[in-house]
């Protein structure tokens, strides 16, 4: 790993759908070059895959939703995670320490969908059940690194 798959991953991070001539100008490769080095990036596991970002404020999901997960029996993480994945309303999910097991954040247009997509997490044969705060309004909103 050196500067340029650094600047290689700079750019497909800010967009996955860059050419390679675009990644190869960010980079200083020419097309053929970048797609090599980022054909690598992709084999060796430093570049996991390519997705699309849903904006789900543009889809009108303006409901959200801090839900504890509370396991039945005990489920891995990776169980729980294919679980939770299915439902496009989780936005995201992780293992947590304390009593929950897991805290999923959820959107969704209004209330009732959010209580459907709620339920889904419950009919998981991995959950017991859930805890649900609605969130009522947004006091700090940071864009992630």
């Amino acid at each position: 790993m050196d500067s340029i798959d650094e600047e290689i991953i700079r750019c497909v991070t800010r967009d996955a759908r860059s050419t390679y001539a675009e990644i190869g100008q960010a980079a200083g490769l020419s097309p053929s070059a970048a797609k090599r080095r980022l054909d690598r990036l992709v084999a060796n596991g430093v570049i996991a895959g390519f997705t699309a970002l849903v904006n789900t404020e543009a889809l009108g999901w303006n409901a959200e939703a801090f839900v504890e997960v509370y396991c039945s029996g005990n489920p891995t993480p990776e169980q729980l995670r294919r679980a939770l994945e299915e439902i496009p309303e989780v936005i995201e999910a992780c293992t947590v320490s304390g009593a929950a097991d897991a805290m999923v954040y959820m959107r969704a247009a209004d209330i009732p969908h959010l209580e459907r997509a709620v339920q889904r997490v419950r009919a998981s044969r991995a959950v017991d059940r859930t805890e649900s705060v609605i969130v009522l309004s947004r006091l700090i909103n940071r864009p992630r690194p």
